[in-house]
């Protein structure tokens, strides 16, 4: 099996894509004795890739953690607008961690986090059907706008699938997806008058926040990745 070259240096955990990237365009990773100067070029197990004069060893153990993130975070690795991300939260040797999707500016609560982009990919896609549970403290609850979303509903040309929805209290409601679309629960309920206050995932999958503190990280057993990955 090949891969490309800034992706088998990001997940050996030695920098991200990006970073790699930038590496091979200054000259500093080799293959086989010959500098590579291109991040399109693809390696496979018995190459030896080499950074700065040091070799380059594949990591073939999937990691998986859960992250609570906080709020007023971007869930990307740099943002033009200089706003807080997450990786500004996570202590250094967690920072090559890819994100599994995205929780908004806003949103606080768990995102899981693995050195296995392709794994990342996976668990985010639509076909997964992986539910994802959020509380989301409401302005109002108005319940026979929310029976539209129970049955799947139509928001600007987008088709949302049915949500879980259930009150836990006169502005509080517990919400289960199985899609993922972007801003998939604020755009939903905003159109079922029901706009949201403040948004918290609880669950994705077999993992749990639990009673993790803000801004904790912490690594999710194989037991659990491995019931996770029989799901895909």
């Amino acid at each position: 099996m090949t891969t490309r070259i800034a992706k088998f240096i990001a997940n050996s955990g030695v920098a991200s894509r990006r970073v790699a990237e930038r590496m091979i365009a200054d000259g500093r990773v080799s293959v086989n004795g010959a500098i590579v100067d291109t991040p399109a070029f693809f390696v496979n197990d018995s190459d030896v890739v080499m950074v700065d004069g040091k070799t380059v060893h594949a990591n073939t153990t999937t990691r998986l953690y859960a992250f609570y993130k906080p709020i007023n975070t971007m869930t990307t690795t740099r943002d033009p607008m200089g706003r807080r991300t997450i990786y500004d939260c996570l202590p250094p040797q967690y920072k090559n961690l890819k994100y599994v999707g995205r929780l908004d500016f806003r949103t606080t609560g768990l995102l899981l986090m693995t050195n296995d982009g392709d794994l990342a990919r996976r668990l985010t896609l639509p076909s997964s059907h992986i539910p994802r549970e959020y509380i989301a403290t409401v302005s109002r609850i108005d319940e026979h706008g929310l029976d539209r979303a129970r049955h799947g509903i139509t928001v600007d040309g987008i088709r949302y699938r049915p949500m879980t929805i259930d009150a836990l209290s006169e502005t509080e409601l517990r919400v289960k997806i199985t899609e993922g679309k972007k801003n998939e629960v604020r755009i939903v309920l905003r159109a079922c008058g029901c706009p949201v206050v403040k948004l918290h995932r609880i669950s994705f999958g077999p993992v749990h926040l639990g009673k993790m503190s803000v801004g904790q990280i912490r690594e999710i057993n194989q037991k659990t990745i491995d019931a996770l990955i029989k799901t895909l």
